[in-house]
């Protein structure tokens, strides 16, 4: 990495706290701990974190209402709820307010690293991907802006996060075309299971919805194969 990624740790838990915080530091991150809710987000707005771990059940602001807070300041940041809360409810929850992975208590610390790495080489890397060869896409009456993460409409920016985008460049450099569940799955998830599944439809519905106001765009869906993108 060119330089050193910060990584804002929200977990209320002090001895998990501290693992989290010396186990990414000795991977080469910069890491801030706050122990609440509130904290967090004063964190977040004064040192501009490259990379969120929040804990879902905490002090003052919940992490759910937290990571929406955070969204509306930056779409863009990496946000991975990690909680103890296994419930699929909850788990559909964090993807629909942004999140980009969800890791349930107990979790091995090689697991996160790794997912971390993978969120990371994914933002680093998207320009050497196929589908970020193009740094803009038409779509309908929209301009997909890669490099920014943004859908523009009538010169309204609307950020996208790095999910939504990954999705959506895959979409758009197969317009016309079908794009296979697996596919998107196995590249952006790490793994085609029914949870990921699962969130894979919560980030279509999103796309879905930030594209409504063409009403020529549809994301068309194949049952049980695939998508397919047109205007």
């Amino acid at each position: 990495m060119d330089k050193t990624k910060k990584i804002l740790v929200i977990e209320d838990d002090p001895n998990m706290g501290f693992l989290l915080r010396e186990f990414l530091s000795a991977n080469g991150f910069e890491v801030a701990l706050c122990v609440d809710g509130d904290r967090g987000l004063e964190a977040f707005r004064q040192q501009k974190a490259d990379f969120c771990i929040v804990d879902v059940m905490l002090p003052g602001i919940d992490g759910f209402t937290l990571a929406e807070r955070i969204r509306k300041e930056d779409a863009r940041v990496p946000i991975v709820f990690l909680t103890a809360r296994s419930m699929k409810q909850d788990k559909l929850k964090g993807f629909n307010l942004g999140g980009d992975d969800y890791i349930t208590k107990p979790f091995d610390e090689e697991e996160l690293l790794c997912r971390i790495h993978a969120i990371f080489n994914r933002v680093g890397n998207s320009q050497t991907d196929e589908e970020a060869q193009a740094e803009e896409y038409p779509i309908g009456r929209y301009l997909f802006d890669v490099r920014n993460q943004a859908l523009v409409l009538n010169g309204n920016n609307d950020r996208l996060t790095y999910r939504e985008c990954d999705v959506l460049s895959m979409l758009c450099a197969h317009k016309g075309k079908l794009v296979k569940r697996s596919d998107l799955l196995q590249k952006y998830w790490g793994k085609d299971d029914y949870f990921n599944g699962r969130s894979l439809d919560v980030f279509i519905t999103r796309l879905r919805k930030r594209l409504a106001k063409d009403p020529s765009v549809k994301i068309e869906n194949v049952p049980k194969v695939g998508y397919i993108l047109q205007d």
